[in-house]
């Protein structure tokens, strides 16, 4: 692994905690307005400060994020159906690399939906982007997306995640599951977990814990941070948990404080 790939790795997960914290707000790509991303410029700058990623997609990112901001980027590069559409496994590579180097991210994500109809064009896409970001020393992110048929098992997200490091992803994002260990256990690269749908604040917080005390690297979370009724609140308790290793307890305190 070259120096640039080094450098930008070390921008997402904080290297003295070996740790990230990732602000998930891509979901317009394929919901649209999402409730609380109406307004996606006023809705994360605020949050930034305690973010060590922002995940988005470079259109987000031109208009609603101001090009000082010190946050890593990690640029959503997949898409191409809607939540309206038939089967959302259905995606391609919507995002040229030198685009992505234009934009000077940190990292490009993109999805793979293994099981899935279109499980083998998601999984060569993520070769393809691969192999660009090797060319260029821009790491990728793998998110194990699950289509709606598809269980979030130990059994299925381990085949997922270990496909995606086996074909060079540097980052592997997936959900908690029951004996998440042998997830982590079983994928050689960092794992960040999924914060997933909304979900009340204690739980959300529950789920950060038990994922970074079972092995992950941290999360990316997104409604359960911009969707909570104190975003700020939240994402410091999240924060909390994934550096500093706070209880469930002590970080809700830190969430009602907001």
């Amino acid at each position: 692994m070259d120096w640039g790939m080094k450098n930008r790795l070390s921008r997402i997960i904080n290297p003295v905690t070996k740790r990230c914290v990732m602000l998930a707000v891509d979901h317009g790509y394929f919901l649209g307005p999402t409730s609380g991303l109406e307004n996606l410029g006023k809705t994360v700058k605020p949050l930034l400060g305690h973010a060590d990623a922002l995940m988005l997609t470079r259109g987000a990112l031109r208009t609603g994020v101001s090009a000082d901001i010190k946050v890593p980027i990690v640029l959503r590069v997949s898409g191409g159906n809607s939540v309206v559409g038939d089967d959302l496994s259905n995606e391609d590579i919507t995002v040229n690399t030198e685009d992505a180097i234009r934009l000077n991210v940190s990292a490009m994500a993109l999805s793979i939906y293994v099981g899935s109809q279109y499980e083998n064009r998601t999984v060569v896409n993520l070769a393809k982007i691969i192999d660009q970001g090797e060319k260029y020393g821009i790491p990728v992110l793998a998110v194990t997306a699950v289509g709606k048929n598809m269980v979030r098992d130990a059994r299925y997200l381990s085949l997922a995640s270990r496909i995606a490091a086996e074909l060079g992803a540097h980052i592997v994002k997936t959900y908690y599951c029951k004996n998440f260990r042998k997830v982590v256990k079983t994928c050689p690269v960092p794992i960040v977990v999924a914060g997933g749908k909304k979900i009340p604040e204690k739980d959300a917080l529950k789920l950060a814990y038990n994922s970074v005390n079972e092995g992950a690297c941290g999360v990316d979370m997104g409604r359960n941070i911009f969707q909570s009724d104190s975003p700020m609140g939240m994402i410091k308790a999240v924060r909390a948990i994934v550096h500093e290793n706070a209880s469930v307890k002590k970080a809700y305190q830190i969430y009602k404080r907001g």
